[in-house]
């Protein structure tokens, strides 16, 4: 890219999702969404910009004004095809939606087991302690016989759209995801670390991975006042699957701190438009996350945060976001090490030495809270 030359932002004429891309050179180019596939024609060309002529420009905003630009907006309910076959919305406020996908890869070198397994599990949680209804609930899974319940990347696009359409204050949503998550390069400079991190739907080596770019703008940037979302996501490489601006760090003697991931090109475009969005992870960004063989045995396999996640949930009714990510850590840290040294002594080395060997669930959040203080409700 030449001197001076930035990413641009656009917005996609079919379907109205924003994309990012270097400016190419000649008098335009072609950009195909992520979203809706739907391919926009950008036009760069010389016009007069404060008087003087001549001075190259393009049609589109550069990334680095883009948080003093107004928001985009949204996209059209009637552009997104929502499968019939997918659960309704409940009349009346306050509604719960959860939508949980579990990918096995059935067949492929990258086949997980225990992923199905975490798919009922988290229903069962969310129904019998948080009140879900059950008929809210769509799942995702390569069990499932009807087609636009399968998890491929144009299924699990149109399902994360089913979550947040139509929301409204007091709803809360549930986004829960059991596969495989890799890193890629930016190339957007939006990443404080250099890559995005993205999710695997169970076609990604024909179809693509789904970036956190493209989540964040799926189900966060549409949230409105009142509409919280929780993401539960246990995939490697997580931590900041949903690009969300603050990464909370706990350290082993539980002493917490926001820490704010926000690139100056995102201050405004990845928060939700009044909502809340929360996601608990099941590891850092440079960590990959395991299945529960440590402390669960083979016929009811289920990943180590999932397992965790719910375990920390049960023990402690009413708990709060610190309290869960720290009962999480103990566990996911005293069943990944019992092979190595069990019992109260390897607990409290454990505890002592860091491993950069065992995952640590991560939270981030798009607004600061005192961890110790929210109380975690779904």
């Amino acid at each position: 890219m030449a001197s001076g030359e930035t990413a641009a932002t656009s917005w996609c004429s079919h379907c109205g999702m924003g994309f990012a891309a270097p400016p190419p050179p000649g008098s335009g180019s072609s950009v195909r969404c992520a979203f809706c596939h739907g391919v926009t024609r950008i036009e760069h060309h010389q016009h007069q910009r404060g008087g003087a002529v001549g001075e190259s420009a393009t049609t589109t905003r550069t990334l680095a004004a883009v948080a003093s630009l107004p928001r985009p907006p949204p996209v059209p309910a009637g552009l997104v095809e929502i499968p019939a076959g997918y659960p309704s919305r409940v009349s009346g406020g306050g509604s719960k939606r959860a939508l949980l996908v579990g990918v096995s890869y059935t067949g492929t070198k990258h086949e997980l087991r225990g992923t199905v397994n975490d798919v009922k599990e988290m229903r069962s949680l969310l129904c019998d302690r948080f009140g879900f209804p059950s008929a809210c609930i769509l799942e995702l899974t390569e069990k499932e016989s009807d087609p636009t319940r399968v998890p491929t990347r144009e299924n699990l696009l149109r399902a994360m759209r089913w979550l947040v359409e139509g929301s409204r204050s007091g709803d809360s949503l549930v986004f829960h995801f059991s596969g495989h998550g890799v890193q890629k390069l930016d190339m957007n400079d939006d990443e404080v670390d250099g890559y995005n991190e993205a999710l695997c739907p169970m076609d990604f080596e024909r179809s693509g991975k789904i970036l956190d770019d493209d989540i964040n703008e799926i189900i966060v940037r549409p949230l409105g006042k009142g509409v919280k979302l929780h993401a539960i996501v246990d995939t490697c490489h997580s931590g900041t699957i949903l690009d969300l601006p603050y990464l909370c760090r706990m350290s082993r003697t539980g002493y917490w701190q926001w820490e704010n991931h926000s690139r100056p090109s995102g201050i405004l475009t990845k928060r939700p438009n009044g909502g809340l969005a929360i996601s608990i992870s099941g590891c850092s960004d440079d960590q990959k996350s395991a299945d529960a063989s440590g402390f669960s045995d083979e016929s009811s396999s289920i990943g180590a945060m999932t397992d965790s996640f719910i375990k920390a949930v049960e023990a402690e009714p009413g708990t709060t976001y610190g309290r869960l990510l720290s009962a999480m850590r103990t566990r996911i840290r005293d069943g990944q090490g019992s092979r190595r040294l069990p019992g109260r002594l390897g607990s409290f080395v454990r505890w002592m030495i860091p491993s950069s060997g065992v995952q640590e669930p991560q939270l981030c959040s798009s607004e600061m809270f005192d961890i110790y203080r929210k109380p975690f409700l779904l």
